[in-house]
């Protein structure tokens, strides 16, 4: 199952002030200045972080994530405890398929200010990248703990139970996401493949079915549709759904899945 495409976060978080350096021998200019001076220092070191986040953002927005790490890197230097900077420096981790440190980001964004659900639904995603499908499932529930309406993460809870077999769990989550939203293809292509696999051809094909009204260029719900009606002896309905996901994946420049899929058509028709 494709992750859920990470995005950029938005919050805004409160200023939280620096710490002078605890040695006292080694004075700076700065624990010299008036309070008033040091506080106005303190905001201006604030919104140098702030403009460093803001040109990061701007460009994870261009594809830039190199580029963008290293200003979410720069905002982090100046105010270490800049949750968002975190949340958004792993974001662009991930792109980048460094799942490790994006993961490492994201539990430092947690760290700070553990009452947030998305930086829990974030690292989901990474450790579903990495096939640590329990450790998904904790994040996603813990996301779910905080914000019982996240529909993302019931979708993700859904695809690390897939994974792991469990698909009368997969399709409990998958029905919360459908309760939540049932504008969604996803939640119902991820129960047709759980019914699909308990042999529940006619669920299958429903949901299936309601995900291509939904979304009429999804090659897996073609694909399900068409396995579940051969295996319910529709040979014709199942031949027509493959033919379309053939030809979707065609359009999509992947011809070797394609192929793959034209192949298991040409079986269907001599059997």
């Amino acid at each position: 199952m494709k992750a859920l495409k990470l995005t950029i976060a938005t919050l805004v978080l409160g200023i939280i002030a620096c710490s002078p350096k605890a040695n006292a021998t080694d004075l700076s200019a700065t624990t010299q200045l008036k309070p008033e001076s040091k506080l106005e220092l303190a905001q201006a070191n604030l919104k140098d972080a702030e403009k460093y986040f803001n040109s990061g953002n701007a460009k994870v927005i261009r594809g830039d994530y190199q580029g963008a790490i290293a200003d979410f890197t720069k905002a982090i230097e100046i105010n270490p405890n800049y949750g968002n900077a975190y949340l958004n420096r792993g974001v662009a981790r991930g792109n980048l398929k460094d799942y490790q440190g994006a993961i490492a980001d994201f539990t430092k964004a947690i760290e700070i200010n553990p009452q947030l659900a998305q930086p829990y639904l974030i690292r989901s995603v990474a450790r579903l990248e990495l096939k640590n499908y329990q450790g998904a499932i904790a994040d996603s529930t813990k996301a779910i703990e905080i914000n019982p309406q996240l529909v993302e993460a019931y979708l993700m809870r859904s695809g690390a139970r897939l994974e792991l077999k469990d698909y009368q769990g997969a399709i409990a989550d998958s029905t919360k996401a459908i309760e939540i939203n049932p504008q969604l293809a996803q939640p119902y292509l991820i129960r047709s493949v759980a019914r699909l696999e308990l042999k529940n051809y006619q669920g299958a094909i429903a949901d299936s079915t309601k995900a291509i009204k939904i979304n009429p260029q999804l090659v897996e719900a073609y694909f399900i549709r068409g396995t579940a009606g051969f295996l319910s002896g529709d040979k014709q309905g199942a031949i027509t759904d493959l033919q379309k996901a053939a030809e979707l994946l065609q359009k999509q420049g992947n011809k070797a899945q394609a192929q793959k899929v034209l192949e298991l058509i040409a079986t269907i028709k001599s059997l």
